[in-house]
């Protein structure tokens, strides 16, 4: 059998730069004072011994170069562009990111950052969560925090949102610029606590109520409350349809309703958009496909991970001055929308 593999160590790594443990020590932890020179000395020999401090060792020692980053759960695709976008920009750093579910329930998302602070990360990124206000702000007190997708205001902690209100009037005018008039709405019910009017579903739909009753068209206000998700769009959908008469387009709040929203659509005998227009909120990669053609709101979602990284390590630097950065949303129009009646010439 093999000999097991000595672990390098820091008093390796300090003989090999041909410094002291203390330098090696304050590179790792990027103190102050330590000069560019010994910087790049030291870190040349953690490369060519390949040494990897210990987590827990680091962060006793002041920090272990790492952030959590907690997320609702991992099947919608815009939660993957805001993590390419953080990890991207990670990248020119010297952190890595932690991700976990926060799940579907306010007590196992609570249980999720209380892991993160268990490991002694040394910032967290919250993504929709459904914690209270006071919460996040207890979590801010412990771990520098940056929130994203949440629109109330704290000194505790910075936020990173989507002007959700322009992004829902985008897509409602559009519906009604091309001629709709029984628009209806697929919103989303959660286990947050937060107001409701710091919460993007209640915003877009909220959004879609106003900007309908401003062109006189109140009376055809029709709302279905599910999911963010393809069940949630499926059933959705088939709810509005049952509607006489049933409407002529669908603006769900996210993607995957969308996606569910087709397929709801295609299972009634119906064709999109002839028979009914559909537009999302979110421009996933999979919008884009040609078979799905799906017009949708663009939030810019790398863009919002790599502000929710650059925030969140200036807090870890020291800066206690809060944050607030809003991303401008902007409407990409495909073929799942048209005028109604509109027939799709084939391939």
């Amino acid at each position: 059998m093999p000999a097991r593999r000595r672990r390098v160590t820091i008093a390796d790594v300090a003989s090999h730069a041909q410094v002291s443990v203390t330098a090696v020590s304050k590179v790792i932890r990027n103190a102050y004072g330590v000069s560019p020179a010994m910087k790049d000395r030291v870190k040349t020999a953690i490369e060519e011994l390949g040494y990897r401090p210990q987590a827990v060792a680091r962060g006793m020692r002041g920090r272990t170069f790492t952030i959590g980053l907690v997320l609702p759960h991992i099947r919608n695709p815009f939660f993957a562009d805001i993590l390419d976008g953080l990890t991207g920009y990670l990248e020119t750093t010297d952190y890595q990111a932690f991700m976990i579910q926060g799940g579907a329930t306010r007590k196992v998302e609570h249980r999720a950052v209380d892991a993160l602070m268990d490991r002694q990360v040394d910032g967290i990124i919250m993504v929709a969560p459904l914690a209270s206000k006071a919460r996040l702000e207890e979590v801010a007190k412990e771990k520098p925090t940056v929130v994203l997708a949440r629109h109330e205001r704290s000194s505790s902690y910075d936020s990173v949102f989507d002007d959700d209100e322009a992004g829902a009037e985008l897509v409602v005018k559009h519906l009604i610029e091309l001629g709709h008039r029984r628009i209806a709405h697929i919103t989303h019910q959660d286990d947050s606590i937060a107001r409701p009017g710091d919460l993007l579903h209640t915003i877009r739909s909220a959004t879609y109520e106003r900007v309908m009753g401003e062109h006189g068209l109140a009376g055809e206000i029709a709302v279905a409350t599910s999911f963010y998700n393809e069940k949630g769009g499926y059933d959705g959908a088939r709810q509005l349809l049952s509607r006489t008469p049933r409407p002529t387009a669908i603006f769900a709040g996210a993607d995957q309703a969308a996606f569910g929203a087709l397929a709801a659509i295609h299972e009634a005998g119906l064709s999109v958009p002839a028979d009914v227009s559909v537009a999302g909120y979110d421009n996933t990669h999979l919008a884009a496909l040609p078979n799905i053609a799906l017009t949708s709101v663009d939030q810019a979602g790398g863009e919002m991970g790599r502000a929710a990284g650059k925030l969140l390590l200036e807090r870890v630097e020291g800066r206690m001055t809060p944050v607030r950065f809003s991303v401008t949303p902007s409407l990409v129009v495909r073929g799942s929308t048209a005028a109604p009646g509109t027939t799709v010439p084939g391939p």
